[in-house]
């Protein structure tokens, strides 16, 4: 696999779609920590971040399949969007009540920039909803910012970029307890907002 690692990704799709079938593994592998950091940025209050991962892959596997070269938009552009689409579409889907941690998501990543992106990845929802959303997540980023203590801004921050309490208790020196609750308060604080 590391032999693709040299080639543009759409020069790698381009081969994909002439029957090289390794390169599709060799995507989905490449994105999967694009798709966990999605995951964990998506803060389930009483969820996981599994199904959003499970989810986000699913979003990633459709931008593989979808992907033509020769767009507007690069491939990490467009997988960014599929992989998005797809987790709010998990999100907005679950509605019924066997899915009720999903109800309650807030999203807390940073907009990102898009490009012009075909319609495959857009066929639920619409963009302004996606909107809406980026919106609520700023003005709710710079609420937490003013709410949280230092150390719960710090806590989040390396949570989002995917440490987990161990790791993160290790680079501030703090306890995993402490930590643990440290994103407790985060939580609290969220919903307070809410």
């Amino acid at each position: 696999m590391c032999r693709y690692n040299e080639t543009a990704d759409e020069i790698l799709i381009g081969r994909l779609r002439d029957g090289e079938t390794a390169i599709a593994d060799h995507l989905m592998e490449k994105y999967k920590g694009l798709v966990r950091k999605k995951a964990r940025a998506m803060f389930l209050i009483g969820g996981d971040t599994d199904d959003l991962i499970q989810e986000g892959m699913i979003g990633l596997f459709k931008a593989v399949r979808d992907y033509r070269p020769g767009h507007e938009a690069s491939f990490q552009s467009f997988a960014n969007m599929c992989i998005d689409r797809q987790m709010y579409s998990a999100i907005k889907s679950s509605n019924r009540q066997k899915h009720q941690p999903l109800n309650t998501y807030i999203s807390l990543s940073s907009s990102e920039t898009e490009e012009n992106l075909r319609d495959s990845c857009v066929e639920h929802g619409n963009p302004e909803s996606i909107l809406i959303d980026r919106e609520n997540v700023k003005a709710l980023e710079k609420e937490m910012e003013k709410n949280l203590s230092a150390l719960e801004n710090k806590v989040l921050e390396l949570y989002l970029d995917g440490n987990g309490y161990r790791e993160i208790a290790e680079i501030l020196g703090k306890s995993p307890k402490s930590i643990d609750n440290a994103l407790h308060r985060i939580r609290r604080k969220i919903k307070k907002y809410f």
